[in-house]
């Protein structure tokens, strides 16, 4: 028997509502402050239970984890605190708020300006990433940092693919799994509101061939971006503290300019002397 394939709006809503399921699952009723009743045959909250937690019936709540409804922003987020979800973890669940309007797809190219202003950050690494956090474009600094996208092939450039199959990443990022695992989660929430597109399911099918992505990702964890400090500890000239940045390009809607700034003196010192071996 053939199957109607879901519309993405559809299909989001599912996704929606497996994590919403997730979470639920997670909880028990003492978490909650809810007396732990005998007989429960399944792990986490009741849906009924948490449809009282929420004020909504067991009914809409029941669909909402089916993907049968819409549902407003006060609703997700009245579901947010009874699931004690974090602020990654609502910020995730708001998203789905504007399921209706499709996202825009991305540029394939990357302008002339934004093309200089990533060789111009040289021996500063900086990328271009799509809405796939496929690379676009970098400069010699990131190159010399990792490995030079142009060796790899097409599909293979690609920032998550550089973390979870890329072997020198275990190495190379000295906190290598607080890292990874935060921008899995990040890419989790991205991917979710894409559900039919063919290149997020290239790379997800990709990265669970790798046991700690499966892992992971098989628990729905989110993240949400946050700037920090990343440590390299980088063969050639030990180790570097530098800045994440992320930046969005207003001109280019879905690409995202990232770079690696020097967090100390140490560290510009081995970019220049990184790029300088290179």
């Amino acid at each position: 028997m053939s199957t109607v394939p879901l519309s993405p709006g559809e299909s989001s809503r599912c996704e929606l509502g497996s994590f919403l399921r997730s979470r639920r699952e997670r909880l028990t009723p003492k978490d909650v402050g809810l007396p732990d009743a005998p007989g429960r045959r399944t792990p986490g909250l009741r849906r009924a239970e948490v449809a009282d937690l929420s004020g909504i019936s067991v009914s809409w709540y029941t669909w909402l984890e089916q993907g049968r409804v819409r549902t407003s922003e006060q609703v997700l987020r009245a579901v947010s605190r009874a699931l004690r979800l974090d602020t990654a973890e609502t910020a995730h669940v708001l998203s789905f708020v504007e399921e209706s309007r499709p996202p825009a797809d991305a540029p394939t190219w990357v302008s002339r300006n934004l093309l200089t202003l990533v060789q111009s950050m040289t021996p500063h690494p900086a990328v271009v990433l799509d809405p796939h956090w496929d690379l676009l474009a970098w400069n010699a600094g990131y190159a010399a940092l990792l490995t030079d996208p142009a060796r790899l092939r097409p599909k293979q450039r690609n920032l998550l693919w550089l973390v979870f199959r890329w072997p020198p990443a275990r190495t190379l990022l000295a906190d290598w799994e607080r890292e990874a695992r935060a921008l899995l989660g990040q890419f989790r929430a991205r991917a979710a509101h894409r559900p039919n597109d063919p290149r997020f399911a290239e790379l997800i099918g990709e990265l669970l061939a790798d046991r700690d992505a499966a892992c992971w990702y098989e628990r729905r964890e989110t993240a949400g971006f946050h700037p920090s400090v990343r440590r390299f500890r980088h063969p050639a000239v030990g180790e570097l503290r530098l800045r994440y940045v992320k930046l969005a390009a207003v001109d280019e809607p879905g690409h995202h300019f990232l770079a690696y700034l020097p967090d100390d003196q140490e560290s510009e010192g081995a970019l220049r002397r990184l790029q300088a071996s290179g």
